[in-house]
């Protein structure tokens, strides 16, 4: 009987210890990944991971992942201006992984398929919209807040990255996007570290997604706004690239990171525009236009300002014609 009551305190004390072990572990796989697929609801309840919603919603939109931090208050601030919009599905993942995946063929997520007709599209790059134009499924677009690239550190910088020169440096390990889905690496991450003379040395000319660029110097993330801090975090990465909204995003959250500015023309604030548009099989036409709409007004571009990206014109957010 005494062993027995042994077993159980040995038991009960173990437990925990098994459960935060594996919770730890769990975080560590999914990095917040099931965050980036989310149902809003006009009564300000959210849903995450409900990837059928994608087929019902009153607003679908598939956007580049980058601006998963500004959807809360964004859609929270749109569904009150328009109630009888109920539902929002929102999707914030790379956008090339977007086209090729889930709107040129049927994708899956969880193993549930995804609707290949979002009433809107989004991404980093308007090349992303070309092809889409090019197929007959959409012809306008806006483009609607820029950023800039930063590398990402971890909290006070002990190894003292002073800019992306230092990425050439030996002692450091990496963790960048991928070049295959992730815009902010294929179209300017690795334009900057062209620029530099450093693509070969840290990319090893590498083309693969939660790979090992570089075996043992640098990562190359599946989608790197939610692996790349955990991995500087959880020390297995020194540096990353990332665009400055996430670090903005990530010292409002108390997380244990810090960045480094990374001056012009290197950044590429000059060329990263987000470009929007309605697909024309999308189920909500008349709510994607508004959304829109929504989208220029001040509102909505003060909200975007409100976690560090920057404002479009008013000529860019006027509705025009796919060149």
């Amino acid at each position: 009987m005494k062993n027995l009551a042994r077993s159980l305190r040995s038991a009960l004390i173990f437990l925990p210890i098994l459960l935060v072990t594996s919770l730890n572990a769990q975080a560590a796989k999914d990095a917040g990944q099931g965050h980036d697929y989310r149902t809003f609801h006009s009564n300000d309840t959210t849903d995450y991971g409900k990837i059928g919603d994608s087929y019902t919603a009153d607003l679908v939109m598939y956007l580049a992942g980058n601006q998963f931090m500004v959807m809360e208050d964004l859609i929270g601030d749109f569904q009150k201006k328009h109630p009888d919009i109920k539902t929002v599905y929102v999707e914030t993942i790379p956008p090339g992984q977007i086209l090729k995946q889930q709107l040129l063929k049927q994708g899956q997520i969880n193993g549930t398929n995804t609707a290949m007709n979002p009433d809107l599209y989004a991404s980093v790059n308007l090349g992303h919209l070309k092809k889409l134009k090019g197929k007959g499924m959409m012809d306008q677009y806006i483009i609607y807040t820029h950023n800039k690239l930063e590398l990402m550190v971890a909290e006070g910088n002990p190894k003292h990255i002073k800019g992306p020169e230092d990425l050439g440096r030996d002692d450091l390990v990496q963790s960048h996007p991928n070049p295959l889905t992730e815009g902010i690496f294929k179209f300017y991450g690795a334009e900057m570290l062209k620029d530099l003379g450093l693509y070969e040395k840290v990319t090893g000319n590498a083309m693969c997604k939660s790979c090992w660029a570089v075996p043992g110097k640098t990562w190359f993330t599946s989608r790197h706004h939610r692996e790349t801090p955990h991995r500087i975090e959880t020390g297995e990465a020194d540096v990353g690239i990332v665009w400055a909204t996430e670090v903005v995003h990530a010292k409002k959250e108390g997380r244990k990171i810090d960045g480094v500015a990374i001056p012009a023309p290197y950044n590429k604030q000059d060329k990263v525009g987000y470009a929007i548009g309605a697909l024309k099989t999308g189920r909500n036409p008349a709510n994607a236009r508004t959304f829109l709409d929504y989208l220029a007004s001040d509102a909505a571009q003060n909200i975007y300002a409100n976690h560090g990206f920057i404002k479009a014109t008013p000529d860019e957010l006027k509705l025009k014609a796919i060149p």
